[in-house]
């Protein structure tokens, strides 16, 4: 499984193991690229062109013209009406923190960011003259993008806490790509 950075490879395996998923025996693994731009490459070398391994992916929407790219660079064709999902990679919403915060909702990433003794780091971002008139959704994510390792914490924390039935459905389904027999 192919990802971004660090919070979405934690997000995925803390994810897989709620779902009872045991990533590992299907002889998977969640690889940070350090970029979606690395796409082409960790392609190349883990894909059916390098290590023949079956790949699948977590990508921000925004981002997508690079996994396309980088997929066709790597001999991957890229379905024009599947888009990546054909080839097992699934976009977020807006990005992982997004989709995190929808399925979590604004109250429970709140408490638990309360649960993690970090209520006041929120709320003394919230009172900062450039967060004047943001929403609270935009408080919420803007603090867990503001220190480093603080997504990946996070990342972890909310997928303890989300109703599995509101998990949200990208990640789902890359763990279901990589999870199949």
């Amino acid at each position: 499984m192919l990802v971004e950075g660090e919070s979405d490879r934690v997000a995925l395996l803390a994810l897989a193991d709620r779902l009872g998923s045991d990533v590992a025996s299907h002889g998977a693994e969640v690889v940070a690229m350090g970029g979606i731009t690395n796409v082409r490459a960790f392609a190349e070398r883990h894909g059916p062109h390098g290590l023949g391994q079956r790949l699948a992916g977590l990508y921000d929407v925004d981002e997508e013209r690079h996994v396309r790219r980088g997929l066709l660079a790597a001999g991957l064709l890229v379905d024009d009406v599947e888009g990546p999902a054909g080839r097992g990679f699934h976009a977020c919403h807006a990005d992982l923190e997004d989709e995190l915060v929808r399925s979590v909702g604004l109250d429970g990433v709140e408490a638990v960011i309360e649960d993690a003794g970090e209520a006041r780091s929120l709320r003394l971002l919230a009172q900062m003259p450039a967060q004047e008139g943001w929403a609270r959704e935009q408080l919420v994510r803007r603090f867990l993008g503001s220190q480093s390792g603080r997504k990946a914490h996070y990342a972890r924390l909310l997928v303890e806490v989300m109703d599995l039935r509101r998990a949200p459905a990208p990640l789902v389904a890359v763990i279901e790509r990589a999870t199949a027999t």
